[in-house]
């Protein structure tokens, strides 16, 4: 492992260490296991290998430590009394408890963070993780939202 990586680790525990007042202990839990999850396969793998590549890995890694996680998950949306079925997919729930969006991209913009949110707002899911896989570090591909309520934002 290099030093940097070390290094990322390091960090990780210390800000894991932090608990956010507004999450439950599990729901802090399952966080820093997502984050844990992410860096060993970002540690693994490098940045530069497509999203879907990612993907599997980090569903393999998150089930390897307990825990339940469906890919691809379709959502639809509710519009003026009806349900509509846009094709949107969650690229990944954990556990019920945790919406994770991966990317493999140069940078994250706006438009992502919206994507997130809005995904939040409407599997009524507190807890989300903006995954970005192609970066030198993992902690700076890494963002976390929570919902205090529906229409609501923390960050």
């Amino acid at each position: 492992m290099t030093e940097e990586k070390v290094q990322e680790e390091k960090d990780h525990h210390q800000d894991a260490k932090t608990p956010r007042k507004d999450l439950s202990e599990k729901e802090e839990a399952l966080a820093a296991s997502i984050v844990d999850a992410a860096i060993r396969v970002h540690s693994t793998l490098g940045p530069g290998l497509l999203e879907r590549v990612y993907e599997v890995c980090l569903k393999r890694e998150l089930e390897l430590r307990g825990h339940t996680v469906e890919i691809q998950t379709a959502i639809s949306i509710e519009y003026a009394g009806i349900q509509v079925d846009a094709g949107l997919r969650l690229d990944m729930v954990v556990d019920h408890l945790c919406v994770v969006e991966l990317k493999a991209i140069e940078m994250i913009l706006p438009v992502h963070e919206a994507q997130l949110l809005t995904y939040l707002k409407l599997s009524k899911i507190r807890l989300g993780f903006l995954l970005n896989f192609n970066v030198k570090l993992m902690k700076n591909g890494i963002s976390r939202r929570i919902l205090q309520q529906i229409g609501e934002q923390d960050q």
